[in-house]
């Protein structure tokens, strides 16, 4: 049997406090994510203003906080203005960057009463212009959503319905400005002196606004670290966070690499902090720059290049795009980046999944149909639900496994979540291990703490089921049994290949 995998919790030692923000997700004008997605008039769901409400019910259920919102590589096309005023008066354009027709008919108001339908804990974090545009339309969008009235701007939100300032706080200065794909790539430089004078200007209106600069588009950028380093040598003291983007997928039938995902992730949140220290040292700051990662998820983008290159598009209007059905092994994977999220909550504040409905999301829709849970909702859900208060330091002494991508790693990812009002503890932890179960035992001290109160699990026996149109309702999470907590030593054996949830109190 495999040798049992342990760690020891203590509320002395932790690592940061969970920033709501951590449970963030991302809507993109791109293929089905808006329309057919969140907004589709004429559903029999839809409500007045065309959002579908059988939607809405399971974004609450996700439990998502900070939603970034319009792109992505949309927003550095895109007009702002465009998405205002009377919908039968706004204009069609052409979508450079994902070759699609954008009928704009869902736009910033359109967006804001989305939000508050969601619930008082869903925040918007608007990304600007920085490709075709610049400092002038950041501070006009600024002035449009958030002064209260008695400026042409802010005047026209009024007019076009919306009395109340939007009060948007949380904003990204541009998207992947590093990437050649970008509409308005820039050079380091480029866009750390352009990003510097936005932020400048921004903070004139609101000194109080939250900035976010670009980071490189993903670690395997060619300028990667290079990049942060020169961008933040401009805008250190101007801004409050710098980005970081990264997606995982299984590669030429290595799902032992795939499962150790997370090991990416962590390696390369640390690498972003320690770039940021060293920027700060040098400019003897002694202000911190923290992390939003603002894209992350499982997404098959080896497959998504080669359909489009099979199928160009030619200009459609809400194409079926990136729209990846996730198997229980997506899953877990899904939930092992979440714990590597929550391990580095010091610097973590803000992250987004990517995307939230239809386009590599866990929420998938039909026109005129239903909607559905995909396997990678449940974690999520569970973790933003209960992932909430202090993090341990979690040291885990585990098995091992080799990968080809990691070398020999960890079968045990895990992290655990102090609430210091309740004392309530709450354990999540993945066995990467495909064919054999994984004893676990946590030795608990400090920590006033009684009973197992609930150990739930994403596993199957098929790692390749899913929840589909036709079986919507496949794969779900179930309770474990034989979980015990026994003079202070709490005893699990984690199924093969899978996520769980283990609540103490």
């Amino acid at each position: 049997m495999t040798r049992t995998a342990r760690f020891t919790l203590d509320p002395a030692f932790t690592v940061g406090d969970v920033d709501p923000r951590l449970y963030g997700s991302f809507v993109e004008h791109l293929g089905r994510c808006v329309y057919d997605g969140l907004y589709e008039p004429g559903h029999p769901a839809a409500d007045d203003a065309g959002l579908r409400t059988d939607v809405l019910a399971l974004v609450r259920e996700l439990g998502v906080t900070a939603i970034r919102y319009p792109g992505g590589n949309f927003v550095s096309g895109y007009r702002w203005e465009d998405g205002t005023g009377p919908v039968d008066e706004r204009p069609r354009r052409l979508d450079l960057a994902w070759r699609s027709t954008e009928t704009n008919r869902f736009g910033l108001s359109e967006f804001m009463d989305f939000l508050r339908k969601t619930g008082p804990q869903a925040e918007p974090m608007l990304a600007v212009n920085l490709g075709t545009r610049g400092v002038e339309d950041a501070l006009a969008l600024q002035e449009y959503a958030n002064h209260p009235s008695g400026t042409e701007r802010s005047d026209r939100r009024v007019a076009h319905g919306d009395k109340d300032p939007f009060g948007i706080r949380l904003w990204c200065l541009g998207n992947e400005m590093d990437g050649p794909w970008q509409t308005g790539h820039k050079t380091a430089e480029e866009y750390g002196r352009t990003a510097a004078e936005t932020a400048r200007a921004m903070r004139q209106i609101d000194p109080s606004v939250e900035l976010v600069a670009c980071g490189s588009s993903s670690r395997a950028m060619p300028t990667f670290a290079a990049w942060e380093a020169t961008v933040l040598a401009e805008t250190y003291d101007l801004v409050d966070y710098v980005s970081l983007h990264a997606y995982y997928e299984e590669t030429g039938g290595d799902r032992d690499s795939f499962l150790a995902s997370a090991v990416d992730m962590e390696s390369f949140i640390e690498a972003v902090v320690a770039t940021c220290d060293h920027v700060g040292a040098r400019l003897k700051s002694e202000k911190r720059i923290n992390l939003s990662f603002d894209e992350w998820n499982v997404w098959y983008m080896t497959r998504s290049l080669q359909e489009a290159e099979a199928h160009p598009l030619d200009w459609p209007e809400a194409p079926r795009l990136l729209e990846d059905n996730y198997s229980v092994t997506d899953a877990v994977v899904v939930g092992s980046l979440l714990i590597a999220l929550l391990r580095h909550a010091d610097r973590v504040s803000v992250a987004c999944l990517a995307q939230l409905v239809n386009v590599i999301a866990p929420i998938m829709t039909e026109p005129g149909g239903p909607a559905w849970r995909q396997t990678t909702f449940f974690p999520f859900a569970l973790t933003a639900r209960h992932g909430r208060g202090r993090v341990l330091d979690v040291r885990v002494d585990s098995p091992t496994y080799d990968t080809a991508k990691y070398g020999e790693t960890d079968l045990l990812h895990a992290t655990a979540v102090h609430d210091p009002e309740t004392g309530a503890v709450t354990v999540f932890a993945v066995n990467r291990g495909r064919d054999t179960a994984l004893p676990l035992d946590i030795a608990l001290h400090g920590l006033e703490l009684t009973e197992v109160t609930e150990h739930q699990v994403l596993a199957d026996t098929d790692p390749e089921a899913r929840n589909t149109l036709d079986e919507p309702e496949r794969v779900a999470p179930h309770p474990a049994e034989g979980t015990t907590l026994e003079a202070g030593v709490l005893h699990a054996v984690l199924e093969p290949m899978s996520w769980n949830m283990i609540r103490l109190a």
